[in-house]
């Protein structure tokens, strides 16, 4: 059964809550730690950025088209930030209908790189998205969006997320890459939202 705006206003306000009161995130400045992007190196490409921090090997980017005068009235203040984008009630209808918004997404959807090169995950959009690792994808932790994508059974590693894993807007998560083989990365908020890295030997 679909759920009103109201209702369902009120499901993601819940879950949102820890992701979006400044917590759970990481914000990208010159003089954060190791695992922060700084603003300069979001916008250059991979190569630029492998060439001048040594070991970039791969770079997902985060977007979204939220509404921020209708998603801050849905779901609290600061839920979105950037100009413009699509309606929440149109969110939710588009999700009913298609199951998925191709706005909200990760590019490129695959990446490769070197075992010891880091993969860095950067949030372009104006919502929170988490990046995490799961063995297959699955639902997240919103159980009315997981109902109107029909991805209802949940990720476990979606239950397990620390405050550290919510990536607000002009976030990042980073890290190196230890093993070669395929991993799946989806946001556990947005579960529609996946990458698939492959990570080689050198």
């Amino acid at each position: 059964m679909f759920l009103r705006p109201q209702s369902a206003a009120l499901v993601l306000l819940a879950a949102l809550t820890l992701a979006c009161d400044g917590r759970g995130s990481q914000s990208i400045s010159p003089s954060s730690p190791s695992s922060v992007v700084s603003p300069s190196a979001l916008n250059a490409s991979p190569a630029t950025r492998a060439s001048q921090e040594g070991g970039i090997g791969q770079e997902i980017k985060m977007f979204d088209a939220c509404d921020p005068e209708t998603f801050n009235a849905a779901l609290g203040p600061g839920t979105c930030i950037r100009n413009g984008g699509v309606r929440f009630d149109m969110f939710l209808e588009l999700l009913k209908r298609h199951r998925s918004i191709g706005s909200w997404h990760f590019t490129p959807p695959q990446g490769t790189l070197s075992v010891g090169q880091e993969l860095v995950a950067a949030n372009h959009g104006g919502e929170t998205h988490t990046f995490t690792e799961v063995d297959e994808f699955g639902g997240g932790i919103v159980a009315m969006l997981n109902n109107l994508t029909g991805l209802t059974a949940v990720a476990p590693e979606c239950n397990q997320l620390a405050p550290g894993d919510f990536i607000q807007p002009g976030g990042s998560f980073r890290e190196t890459e230890d093993n070669s083989g395929v991993e799946k990365y989806q946001c556990c908020i947005h579960p529609w939202m996946r990458a698939e890295i492959r990570v080689i030997e050198r």
